[in-house]
């Protein structure tokens, strides 16, 4: 069966940076915990998506993704100024700093500290993968 759009796909995957250093796989240890998803169904990011149009059942495929097809490209506008009393007390906020935030639904969000001063705290809301160009090593295990 070749891979197309509806058809649900089992993958193993190694993602990378640009400079080798590996930021996600699935293999964790001495278990593989496979990546499954929903061809063209927004599951994942629309260059992953469109990687695997096309692969067999034991294919692999080694492919880069830009950021435009991947998180995009860091968004300004979502660099937030909070006052640091804001804060939980007792925390000594600084620059790099991942912090947890809570939206009104109660979904919890990472989020870096771009910058601290005495009385603001800056947090980036952008994804932490925003801006990158992403490569993945995949072989497929099964296509339904």
């Amino acid at each position: 069966m070749v891979a197309n759009k509806g058809n649900k796909i089992k993958i193993e995957y190694e993602g990378r940076f640009e400079n080798g250093e590996v930021f996600d796989s699935s293999q964790h240890g001495d278990h593989s915990h496979p990546l499954e998803f929903e061809i063209g169904a927004g599951q994942v990011i629309p260059g992953f998506d469109n990687a695997v149009i096309g692969m067999k059942e034991g294919d692999e495929k080694e492919f880069t993704i830009k950021p435009e097809e991947a998180y995009g490209t860091p968004n300004p506008d979502l660099v937030k100024k909070f006052p640091r009393e804001s804060l939980p007390q007792g925390q000594n906020p600084e620059k790099g700093m991942t912090v947890i935030l809570a939206t009104p639904t109660g979904q919890q969000i990472p989020a870096k500290i771009a910058d601290v001063d005495e009385k603001e705290v800056s947090i980036d809301l952008n994804h932490p993968l925003a801006g990158k160009t992403l490569i993945f090593k995949i072989k497929v295990i099964s296509i339904a």
